[in-house]
């Protein structure tokens, strides 16, 4: 496959999506929500605070488990993780239950940002990374904008709040499999073409040659 790492780009691009859509579901849905619970604002404020205490706090934790099982296996994690947190959610009987599957999502959700930007390290260039970092998080917009569409368009056609959640819910393991098929480390890919492995491993050992010799050199002014 030439130009697999924009395949890898468009993957990474599609889990951010993927992200936004089941974390922005609850937003489209709100309004019913509001009215078949009889919630006011300020009790809706709590879901969505259940959600961002456990998105900030566990990134420290996804982010550390990623350097420690690798790009592959621990983006696989995350998103079976929301995913079925996600589906999961159409079982809520009120408040309290909601906001425990809106922190669990958050815990979940939280590796995305830092697995796509180690996949970006492990499969561009230097000189192609901002451009790669760009097109993954632009998933992020590109996932909100279909919110409303999606959400607004399946409660519109079957009238159950709890089947939106089931089927945004499911689109992460749609992910999953392509991912699964897809992704590997440059190094041991069975489908990169030579001339694409080599660019890669040439950028890497010279980015290496590099860090090194700026470290010498840091090192030199240190002792004069």
């Amino acid at each position: 496959m030439r130009g697999l790492r924009w395949w890898i780009c468009s993957l990474l691009f599609a889990s951010t999506m993927i992200n936004y859509i089941d974390r922005q579901s609850l937003a489209a849905l709100a309004p019913f929500l509001k009215i078949r619970f009889q919630w006011r604002n300020q009790d809706f404020a709590w879901v969505l605070i259940a959600f961002r205490i456990a998105y900030a706090c566990s990134q420290w934790v996804t982010g550390r488990l990623i350097d420690r099982v690798g790009t592959r296996k621990g983006l696989t994690i995350s998103v079976a993780w929301y995913s079925i947190v996600a589906a999961l959610t159409s079982l809520a009987t009120g408040l309290r239950s909601l906001c425990v599957f809106r922190f669990l999502l958050g815990l979940g959700e939280s590796a995305n940002w830092p697995a796509a930007c180690k996949a970006v390290a492990e499969w561009f260039p230097a000189r192609e990374r901002g451009w790669a970092v760009a097109i993954f998080d632009s998933g992020s917009s590109v996932g909100g904008a279909l919110v409303p569409v999606i959400v607004v368009w399946l409660y519109a056609k079957f009238g159950s709040w709890r089947l939106v959640f089931a089927v945004t819910g499911m689109l992460g393991f749609v992910w999953l499999t392509l991912w699964r098929l897809l992704y590997y480390r440059p190094e041991i890919h069975p489908r990169i073409s030579k001339e694409e492995r080599d660019m890669i491993l040439r950028d890497k050992e010279e980015s290496g040659r590099l860090e090194k010799e700026f470290s010498h050199s840091l090192s030199l002014r240190e002792l004069l």
